[in-house]
């Protein structure tokens, strides 16, 4: 099981909603993130068998989770719920779990199709997983 970033070199890349999970994968070798698919809750529950295909097909080293905060740097109310999604995928997959600072990464996913003009306003699939991708592209850069 990898325990240093030297170790890791393919990731897949979570942010969790409470109604969506965007999905994005991400290698170390070619430093690039991808969106993937968004997955929708069931019952409010994480779609565990829709991350367990994500996960079995992308094979990832780590799992990277987008941990919520207010742009100050305090704790969001989601904070905590992403720390228990967090906790709570621990217990279904042996991967290890990275927490990614994931302040606004939603709103720059919006921003950015935009500006591609590859969404409109209630596209929410896509900016989930786009949003997903600038978790694991921000990780990339840092590592």
């Amino acid at each position: 099981m990898p325990d240093t970033p030297e170790s890791i070199r393919s990731v897949l890349g979570i942010d969790y909603g409470k109604k969506r999970i965007g999905i994005a994968t991400g290698q170390t070798i070619t430093g690039t993130a991808t969106p993937v698919t968004t997955l929708n809750q069931v019952n409010g529950e994480p779609d565990w068998a829709g991350l367990q295909q994500q996960i079995e097909r992308w094979r990832p080293d780590a799992l990277l989770v987008g941990i919520p905060y207010h742009t100050d740097g305090s704790e969001s109310p989601m904070t905590e719920t992403v720390r228990a999604f967090c906790r709570t995928l621990q217990q279904h997959f042996s991967q290890p779990i990275i927490e990614v600072n994931e302040t606004l990464s939603s709103y720059e996913a919006e921003e950015l199709l935009r500006q591609h003009k590859k969404i409109g306003q209630h596209n929410k699939q896509e900016i989930d997983r786009m949003a997903a991708a600038l978790i694991v592209q921000s990780w990339l850069d840092q590592h």
